[in-house]
């Protein structure tokens, strides 16, 4: 039987803790003790914490590389919650490595916390793109801002805000691409000498992004250094095949091709995933009692990554089958998490009397 989902924190600080930006970066990836060349490994989404660690915490992921480079069979080693560890799996599913198939690869990923005050600016913007933990405090706007007059009071205010055609622009599988552009205004508050300062590396955004800009109008004064984002929300990331439940039946089954469910699963996309429009299924054998209970279920596939088996086993795990005389063994159930249409624009709005952008 198959099943598809559809889908359109550390303890409280003391008085006067620090803001800390907290991201995470990628080690050497390895495959069968020898290092694996790769295209672009992907660094988690950042997120705001408290206070620096005496000792960085550390993450470390067993996967195989398919045969266009895809990393696949993502399994993180070790048991337990890892505080702000959320992304970093689906961000090795998004990354890409030297085409070939390799088995028995190993990447470690280590915490690299800042405060505010040290943080890379680039890192700062990119956490504004996707504020995983809230808004980022004034502490780090007055970073990003940058030497220009645009955010002084009296802020410029926007009398036409243009948007390039994000459905003409390729993003990319599994990441939101993200502009960064800086521009004056003249007299008129007409945006002049626009220029990129960082982002993704999209060139088809970056072009867009700095075309909008041109496009719109301010308040008039002319004023030095302003700034806007412009992201895209990331195109999904299929699956790979999904294998037939036929091969995972045990030869001693009695159950149904189908089960009867007393009520619909409670369907839910684990959402570090769904954030980065990564989809994926997994296999779960089971057996059901004859009162309706679910037992002995067990993850027997599970792709890009070993998550997508933990969350459709908990939804297994909460079902209830309909009663039947004898029960059942050997029942097969696939899962697959798949996106549903969305939206894939736009800018960023900052907090309150910021102004920046």
């Amino acid at each position: 039987m198959a099943t598809t989902v559809f889908m359109a924190p550390p303890a409280a600080p003391g008085a006067g803790a620090e803001r800390v930006l907290f991201g995470w970066m990628p080690g050497a990836a390895q495959c069968d003790g020898t290092p694996v060349g790769h295209l672009v490994v992907r660094r988690p989404w950042g997120s705001l914490s408290y206070g620096l660690p005496k000792t960085p915490p550390s993450l470390t992921y067993a996967f195989e590389i398919d045969a266009t480079g895809r990393p696949l069979s993502i399994t993180r080693e070790g048991e337990g919650f890892v505080s702000f560890g959320g992304d970093v799996a689906p961000a090795l599913a998004a990354s890409r490595f030297a085409p070939g198939v390799r088995k028995n690869c190993r990447i470690t990923y280590t915490a690299d916390v800042k405060s505010l005050t040290a943080a890379a600016v680039e890192d700062l913007v990119s956490y504004t793109i996707t504020p995983t933990s809230g808004p980022l405090p004034k502490a780090g706007w007055d970073r990003i801002k940058g030497t220009g007059d645009c955010a002084t009071a009296p802020v410029p205010q926007p009398l036409l805000r243009a948007f390039p055609d994000f459905g003409t622009i390729e993003g990319t599988p599994g990441v939101k691409d993200w502009s960064l552009v800086t521009y004056d205004t003249d007299e008129n508050g007409t945006p002049v000498k626009m220029r990129t300062v960082m982002g993704t590396g999209n060139a088809a955004l970056d072009s867009a992004a700095r075309k909008a800009v041109g496009e719109s109008r301010f308040t008039q004064g002319a004023r030095t250094g302003c700034l806007y984002p412009y992201w895209k929300a990331p195109e999904t990331l299929a699956p790979p095949p999904t294998p037939q439940e036929t091969a995972f039946r045990p030869a001693a089954s009695n159950c149904a091709e189908q089960t009867r469910w007393q009520k619909p699963l409670a369907l839910r996309f684990p959402d570090p995933w769904l954030r980065r429009s990564i989809e994926g299924w997994a296999i779960v054998t089971y057996d059901i009692a004859p009162w309706g209970a679910v037992g002995n279920a067990k993850v027997v596939a599970a792709q890009p990554a070993a998550e997508f088996g933990q969350q459709a086993l908990a939804i297994l795990q909460n079902a209830s089958a309909e009663p039947s005389a004898q029960g059942s063994t050997g029942c097969v159930e696939t899962i697959r998490f798949a996106i549903g249409r969305k939206n894939s624009s736009s800018s960023v709005e900052t907090p309150d009397g910021q102004g920046i952008f």
